[in-house]
Protein backbone atom coordinates (compact mmCIF):
# COMPACT_ATOMS: atom_id res chain seq x y z
CA UNK A 1 0.00 0.00 0.00
CA UNK A 2 1.01 3.64 -0.57
CA UNK A 3 1.87 5.54 2.34
CA UNK A 4 1.20 9.32 2.53
CA UNK A 5 2.92 11.67 5.33
CA UNK A 6 0.91 14.29 6.25
CA UNK A 7 1.39 18.16 7.27
CA UNK A 8 5.01 17.13 8.26
CA UNK A 9 7.38 19.81 8.47
CA UNK A 10 9.64 18.52 5.52
CA UNK A 11 14.04 19.22 5.64
CA UNK A 12 14.44 18.04 2.06
CA UNK A 13 18.51 19.07 2.69
CA UNK A 14 19.07 19.98 -1.38
CA UNK A 15 15.70 23.07 -1.05
CA UNK A 16 13.93 25.16 1.64
CA UNK A 17 12.25 23.40 4.36
CA UNK A 18 8.26 23.97 4.47
CA UNK A 19 5.47 22.07 6.11
CA UNK A 20 4.02 19.76 3.57
CA UNK A 21 3.50 15.84 2.25
CA UNK A 22 5.03 13.54 0.78
CA UNK A 23 3.51 10.46 -1.37
CA UNK A 24 5.61 7.29 -1.09
CA UNK A 25 4.74 4.48 -3.91
CA UNK A 26 7.31 1.36 -4.60
CA UNK A 27 9.25 2.18 -1.98
CA UNK A 28 10.20 5.39 -3.69
CA UNK A 29 8.64 9.27 -3.25
CA UNK A 30 6.24 9.63 -6.22
CA UNK A 31 5.40 12.93 -4.74
CA UNK A 32 6.72 16.07 -2.60
CA UNK A 33 4.41 19.17 -1.98
CA UNK A 34 2.73 21.58 0.29
CA UNK A 35 -0.21 19.47 -0.05
CA UNK A 36 -1.18 15.87 -1.48
CA UNK A 37 -4.94 14.09 -1.85
CA UNK A 38 -4.42 10.60 -2.58
CA UNK A 39 -6.54 7.61 -2.07
CA UNK A 40 -6.89 4.13 -0.72
CA UNK A 41 -2.82 4.88 1.42
CA UNK A 42 -1.89 4.58 4.36
CA UNK A 43 -1.68 8.08 6.64
CA UNK A 44 1.17 8.75 8.93
CA UNK A 45 0.50 11.72 10.82
CA UNK A 46 3.40 14.25 10.88
CA UNK A 47 1.64 17.50 12.27
CA UNK A 48 4.50 19.35 14.20
CA UNK A 49 7.33 16.42 13.71
CA UNK A 50 10.33 17.25 11.90
CA UNK A 51 10.84 14.89 8.19
CA UNK A 52 14.18 14.32 7.30
CA UNK A 53 16.26 11.73 4.65
CA UNK A 54 17.35 9.11 6.15
CA UNK A 55 21.48 10.02 7.82
CA UNK A 56 23.93 8.54 6.07
CA UNK A 57 27.43 7.42 7.75
CA UNK A 58 29.68 7.23 5.15
CA UNK A 59 32.74 5.38 7.24
CA UNK A 60 31.69 3.02 10.17
CA UNK A 61 32.10 -0.26 11.73
CA UNK A 62 29.26 -1.76 12.74
CA UNK A 63 28.35 -5.20 12.48
CA UNK A 64 32.46 -5.56 12.55
CA UNK A 65 33.06 -4.39 15.57
CA UNK A 66 29.90 -5.39 17.52
CA UNK A 67 28.51 -4.00 20.32
CA UNK A 68 28.27 -5.90 24.04
CA UNK A 69 30.60 -9.08 22.81
CA UNK A 70 34.00 -8.22 24.37
CA UNK A 71 37.22 -9.32 22.23
CA UNK A 72 35.50 -12.48 20.41
CA UNK A 73 33.47 -10.64 17.48
CA UNK A 74 35.87 -7.81 16.81
CA UNK A 75 36.49 -8.93 13.19
CA UNK A 76 37.25 -5.34 11.60
CA UNK A 77 40.95 -5.58 10.74
CA UNK A 78 43.20 -9.21 9.46
CA UNK A 79 46.03 -7.83 10.97
CA UNK A 80 48.50 -10.73 10.32
CA UNK A 81 49.82 -9.50 7.22
CA UNK A 82 49.89 -5.43 6.03
CA UNK A 83 48.75 -5.84 2.67
CA UNK A 84 45.09 -7.97 2.89
CA UNK A 85 43.61 -6.10 -0.16
CA UNK A 86 41.38 -9.26 -0.97
CA UNK A 87 39.38 -9.06 2.23
CA UNK A 88 35.88 -8.14 2.34
CA UNK A 89 33.69 -6.47 4.98
CA UNK A 90 30.69 -8.07 3.99
CA UNK A 91 32.39 -11.43 5.14
CA UNK A 92 32.79 -10.25 8.70
CA UNK A 93 29.29 -8.06 9.21
CA UNK A 94 26.80 -9.49 11.53
CA UNK A 95 23.51 -7.95 11.09
CA UNK A 96 22.34 -8.67 14.27
CA UNK A 97 24.60 -6.21 15.93
CA UNK A 98 22.47 -4.61 18.62
CA UNK A 99 24.16 -1.38 17.68
CA UNK A 100 22.00 -1.58 14.18
CA UNK A 101 18.67 -0.46 15.77
CA UNK A 102 20.47 1.97 17.43
CA UNK A 103 21.74 3.81 14.62
CA UNK A 104 18.31 3.42 13.34
CA UNK A 105 16.65 4.96 16.48
CA UNK A 106 19.30 8.03 15.74
CA UNK A 107 17.70 8.82 12.39
CA UNK A 108 20.75 6.56 10.67
CA UNK A 109 19.39 4.49 7.12
CA UNK A 110 22.95 3.99 5.74
CA UNK A 111 26.24 3.24 5.72
CA UNK A 112 29.57 2.38 4.32
CA UNK A 113 31.11 -0.72 6.69
CA UNK A 114 35.02 -0.49 6.13
CA UNK A 115 37.63 -2.60 7.53
CA UNK A 116 39.95 -1.16 10.54
CA UNK A 117 43.15 0.57 9.62
CA UNK A 118 45.35 -1.86 11.11
CA UNK A 119 46.97 -2.54 7.42
CA UNK A 120 48.37 -0.13 4.85
CA UNK A 121 46.44 -1.97 2.69
CA UNK A 122 43.07 -3.27 5.08
CA UNK A 123 40.63 -4.85 2.57
CA UNK A 124 37.23 -3.84 0.52
CA UNK A 125 34.12 -1.60 1.87
CA UNK A 126 30.54 -1.96 1.01
CA UNK A 127 27.77 0.31 1.00
CA UNK A 128 24.50 -1.08 2.88
CA UNK A 129 20.93 0.00 4.44
CA UNK A 130 19.80 -1.05 7.87
CA UNK A 131 16.81 -3.28 5.72
CA UNK A 132 17.05 -6.59 6.53
CA UNK A 133 18.28 -9.23 8.63
CA UNK A 134 19.95 -10.71 5.11
CA UNK A 135 23.30 -9.23 4.51
CA UNK A 136 22.88 -9.47 0.72
CA UNK A 137 19.71 -7.77 0.57
CA UNK A 138 21.76 -4.57 2.64
CA UNK A 139 23.82 -4.15 -0.04
CA UNK A 140 23.79 -1.01 -2.14
CA UNK A 141 27.21 -0.92 -3.89
CA UNK A 142 30.66 -3.45 -3.15
CA UNK A 143 32.62 -3.65 -3.69
CA UNK A 144 32.62 0.45 -2.98
CA UNK A 145 36.37 1.11 -2.04
CA UNK A 146 39.59 -0.12 -1.28
CA UNK A 147 40.46 0.63 2.54
CA UNK A 148 44.03 2.09 3.25
CA UNK A 149 45.93 3.27 5.97
CA UNK A 150 48.44 5.89 7.15
CA UNK A 151 49.68 6.92 10.60
CA UNK A 152 50.20 5.54 13.87
CA UNK A 153 47.82 2.43 13.01
CA UNK A 154 49.76 0.54 10.93
CA UNK A 155 53.19 1.59 13.09
CA UNK A 156 51.49 0.60 15.92
CA UNK A 157 50.22 -3.05 15.04
CA UNK A 158 53.15 -4.60 12.81
CA UNK A 159 56.39 -2.20 13.84
CA UNK A 160 55.81 -1.97 17.62
CA UNK A 161 54.05 -5.26 18.32
CA UNK A 162 55.51 -7.62 15.63
CA UNK A 163 58.51 -5.78 14.89
CA UNK A 164 58.49 -5.73 11.20
CA UNK A 165 57.75 -3.28 8.02
CA UNK A 166 56.55 -1.11 8.68
CA UNK A 167 57.33 0.55 11.90
CA UNK A 168 57.70 3.94 10.36
CA UNK A 169 55.26 6.76 8.24
CA UNK A 170 57.98 5.51 5.44
CA UNK A 171 57.62 2.37 5.36
CA UNK A 172 53.63 2.15 5.08
CA UNK A 173 53.99 4.72 2.03
CA UNK A 174 56.33 2.33 0.52
CA UNK A 175 54.42 -0.59 0.88
CA UNK A 176 51.14 1.09 -0.53
CA UNK A 177 53.18 2.04 -3.70
CA UNK A 178 54.45 -1.45 -3.90
CA UNK A 179 51.22 -2.81 -3.94
CA UNK A 180 50.33 -0.83 -6.65
CA UNK A 181 53.58 -1.64 -8.98
CA UNK A 182 52.43 -5.04 -8.30
CA UNK A 183 49.16 -4.48 -9.31
CA UNK A 184 49.97 -2.86 -12.79
CA UNK A 185 52.90 -5.76 -13.45
CA UNK A 186 49.63 -8.00 -13.00
CA UNK A 187 47.75 -6.22 -15.23
CA UNK A 188 50.15 -5.86 -17.97
CA UNK A 189 50.29 -9.96 -17.23
CA UNK A 190 46.81 -10.05 -17.86
CA UNK A 191 46.20 -7.92 -21.07
CA UNK A 192 48.40 -10.64 -22.70
CA UNK A 193 47.04 -13.70 -21.31
CA UNK A 194 49.71 -14.54 -19.27
CA UNK A 195 48.02 -14.56 -15.69
CA UNK A 196 46.94 -16.58 -12.90
CA UNK A 197 43.60 -14.96 -11.23
CA UNK A 198 44.87 -12.72 -8.00
CA UNK A 199 42.21 -11.29 -5.91
CA UNK A 200 44.84 -9.08 -4.35
CA UNK A 201 45.53 -7.53 -7.18
CA UNK A 202 41.86 -7.78 -8.61
CA UNK A 203 41.21 -5.11 -6.94
CA UNK A 204 43.72 -3.00 -7.16
CA UNK A 205 42.86 -3.18 -10.58
CA UNK A 206 39.75 -1.73 -10.10
CA UNK A 207 40.86 1.06 -8.06
CA UNK A 208 44.23 2.31 -10.98
CA UNK A 209 40.82 1.47 -13.50
CA UNK A 210 39.02 4.46 -11.11
CA UNK A 211 36.08 1.44 -10.92
CA UNK A 212 35.97 2.24 -7.01
CA UNK A 213 37.88 4.75 -5.00
CA UNK A 214 40.79 4.04 -2.77
CA UNK A 215 39.38 4.89 1.43
CA UNK A 216 42.79 6.27 3.01
CA UNK A 217 42.65 6.77 6.15
CA UNK A 218 44.66 9.93 7.51
CA UNK A 219 44.65 11.75 10.71
CA UNK A 220 47.52 14.35 10.64
CA UNK A 221 48.11 16.83 7.97
CA UNK A 222 51.34 15.23 6.89
CA UNK A 223 49.95 11.82 6.41
CA UNK A 224 47.03 13.46 4.46
CA UNK A 225 49.39 15.15 2.04
CA UNK A 226 51.29 11.58 1.45
CA UNK A 227 48.22 10.03 0.55
CA UNK A 228 47.36 13.30 -1.75
CA UNK A 229 51.15 12.04 -3.14
CA UNK A 230 50.01 8.81 -3.21
CA UNK A 231 46.85 9.13 -5.65
CA UNK A 232 48.21 11.10 -7.90
CA UNK A 233 51.60 8.90 -8.38
CA UNK A 234 48.89 6.20 -9.95
CA UNK A 235 46.55 8.38 -10.74
CA UNK A 236 43.76 6.88 -9.19
CA UNK A 237 40.24 8.42 -7.21
CA UNK A 238 40.60 8.59 -3.57
CA UNK A 239 38.51 9.36 0.21
CA UNK A 240 40.37 11.32 2.83
CA UNK A 241 39.23 8.87 5.99
CA UNK A 242 38.89 11.32 9.66
CA UNK A 243 40.94 14.12 8.01
CA UNK A 244 41.53 15.67 11.51
CA UNK A 245 44.13 18.23 10.42
CA UNK A 246 42.89 18.87 6.55
CA UNK A 247 41.65 22.03 8.13
CA UNK A 248 45.30 23.77 8.43
CA UNK A 249 45.62 22.79 4.27
CA UNK A 250 42.21 23.11 3.17
CA UNK A 251 43.17 25.66 0.60
CA UNK A 252 45.55 22.80 -0.62
CA UNK A 253 42.88 20.26 -0.25
CA UNK A 254 40.13 23.05 -2.06
CA UNK A 255 42.25 23.64 -5.02
CA UNK A 256 42.47 19.60 -5.66
CA UNK A 257 38.30 19.04 -5.04
CA UNK A 258 39.94 16.55 -2.07
CA UNK A 259 36.83 14.50 -0.82
CA UNK A 260 36.90 13.68 2.79
CA UNK A 261 35.28 12.18 5.05
CA UNK A 262 35.84 14.24 8.94
CA UNK A 263 35.69 12.77 11.98
CA UNK A 264 35.33 11.31 14.34
CA UNK A 265 35.10 14.71 16.60
CA UNK A 266 32.75 14.26 19.64
CA UNK A 267 35.47 11.67 21.35
CA UNK A 268 38.63 11.36 23.33
CA UNK A 269 41.91 12.17 21.65
CA UNK A 270 43.35 8.80 22.56
CA UNK A 271 46.89 9.33 20.33
CA UNK A 272 49.17 11.79 19.53
CA UNK A 273 48.49 12.26 16.02
CA UNK A 274 44.61 13.61 17.48
CA UNK A 275 45.89 16.09 19.82
CA UNK A 276 45.31 19.03 17.67
CA UNK A 277 41.42 17.47 16.67
CA UNK A 278 38.93 20.82 16.96
CA UNK A 279 35.29 21.24 15.99
CA UNK A 280 36.19 24.27 14.09
CA UNK A 281 37.29 21.98 11.21
CA UNK A 282 33.83 21.91 10.34
CA UNK A 283 33.21 24.96 10.04
CA UNK A 284 36.27 25.67 8.39
CA UNK A 285 35.58 22.86 5.55
CA UNK A 286 31.56 24.26 4.84
CA UNK A 287 33.09 27.46 4.67
CA UNK A 288 35.51 26.75 1.82
CA UNK A 289 32.89 24.49 -0.33
CA UNK A 290 35.20 21.67 0.56
CA UNK A 291 33.26 18.13 -0.15
CA UNK A 292 32.64 16.82 3.50
CA UNK A 293 31.17 14.26 5.28
CA UNK A 294 30.91 14.09 8.58
CA UNK A 295 31.45 10.45 10.33
CA UNK A 296 30.87 8.63 13.59
CA UNK A 297 33.39 6.20 12.75
CA UNK A 298 31.29 3.89 14.45
CA UNK A 299 32.22 2.24 17.42
CA UNK A 300 34.18 5.12 18.72
CA UNK A 301 31.27 7.56 18.56
CA UNK A 302 28.15 5.26 18.67
CA UNK A 303 26.48 5.91 15.45
CA UNK A 304 23.24 6.18 17.52
CA UNK A 305 24.42 9.76 18.38
CA UNK A 306 25.43 11.44 14.92
CA UNK A 307 23.25 14.27 16.02
CA UNK A 308 24.39 14.65 19.33
CA UNK A 309 27.89 15.45 17.34
CA UNK A 310 26.45 17.72 14.50
CA UNK A 311 24.80 19.80 17.33
CA UNK A 312 28.10 19.85 18.86
CA UNK A 313 29.21 21.88 15.16
CA UNK A 314 26.19 24.01 16.03
CA UNK A 315 28.86 26.35 18.60
CA UNK A 316 31.50 27.03 15.96
CA UNK A 317 29.34 28.97 13.74
CA UNK A 318 27.68 26.37 10.76
CA UNK A 319 23.85 26.63 10.29
CA UNK A 320 21.80 23.72 10.93
CA UNK A 321 21.18 23.53 7.30
CA UNK A 322 24.49 23.11 6.41
CA UNK A 323 25.48 20.86 8.88
CA UNK A 324 22.59 18.40 7.94
CA UNK A 325 24.03 18.06 4.10
CA UNK A 326 26.85 16.63 6.06
CA UNK A 327 25.12 13.33 6.90
CA UNK A 328 22.85 13.37 3.77
CA UNK A 329 23.42 14.56 0.66
CA UNK A 330 27.27 14.58 1.15
CA UNK A 331 27.82 11.42 2.11
CA UNK A 332 25.49 9.99 -0.76
CA UNK A 333 27.19 12.37 -3.42
CA UNK A 334 30.94 11.17 -1.93
CA UNK A 335 29.69 7.78 -2.46
CA UNK A 336 28.05 7.93 -5.32
CA UNK A 337 24.32 7.60 -4.26
CA UNK A 338 23.38 10.54 -4.51
CA UNK A 339 20.85 9.59 -7.39
CA UNK A 340 18.98 7.54 -4.95
CA UNK A 341 19.16 8.89 -1.22
CA UNK A 342 20.61 11.58 0.47
CA UNK A 343 17.69 14.17 -0.02
CA UNK A 344 13.95 14.36 -0.21
CA UNK A 345 13.26 14.38 -3.71
CA UNK A 346 11.25 12.93 -5.93
CA UNK A 347 11.97 9.07 -7.38
CA UNK A 348 14.75 9.02 -4.85
CA UNK A 349 14.31 6.00 -1.92
CA UNK A 350 11.75 6.56 0.91
CA UNK A 351 14.40 6.40 3.27
CA UNK A 352 13.11 8.62 5.49
CA UNK A 353 12.85 9.64 9.52
CA UNK A 354 10.30 11.44 11.43
CA UNK A 355 11.31 13.11 14.39
CA UNK A 356 9.12 14.61 17.01
CA UNK A 357 10.91 17.87 16.90
CA UNK A 358 13.53 19.97 15.51
CA UNK A 359 16.88 17.49 16.08
CA UNK A 360 18.85 19.76 17.20
CA UNK A 361 16.72 20.03 20.31
CA UNK A 362 17.90 17.36 22.97
CA UNK A 363 14.27 16.91 24.25
CA UNK A 364 13.45 15.54 20.09
CA UNK A 365 13.66 11.89 19.20
CA UNK A 366 13.30 9.72 15.71
CA UNK A 367 9.40 8.53 16.36
CA UNK A 368 9.69 6.25 12.76
CA UNK A 369 12.23 5.32 10.24
CA UNK A 370 11.33 4.12 6.84
CA UNK A 371 13.63 2.25 4.57
CA UNK A 372 12.51 2.19 0.82
CA UNK A 373 8.88 2.93 2.12
CA UNK A 374 9.09 0.15 4.62
CA UNK A 375 9.05 0.58 8.81
CA UNK A 376 12.47 -0.52 10.07
CA UNK A 377 11.75 1.61 13.34
CA UNK A 378 9.38 2.82 15.68
CA UNK A 379 9.39 4.60 18.78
Amino acid sequence: MDILIKKGFICPVVSKAFTGDILISGGKIKKISESITAKDVQVIDAKGKFVLPGFIDAHSHIGLFEEGVGQYYQDGNEATDPITPQVRAIDAFNPQDSAIKKALSGGVTTTMILPGSANAVGGQGAIIKFNSQIVDQMIIKEPAGLKMALGENPKRFYGESMKRTPGTRLGTAAMIREYFVKTQSYSEKKQKGDYEKDLRYEIGEMVLKRKIPARIHAHRMDDILTAVRIANEFEFDFVIEHATEAYKIIEYLKARNVKMVLGPLFSFATKLELKDKTFEAVSIAVKNNVPVALMCDHPVVPMEYTIMQLGTALKYGVSEEELLKLVTINPARILGIDDSTGSLQKDKDADIAIWSGNPFEMKSCVEQVLIQGECVFSR
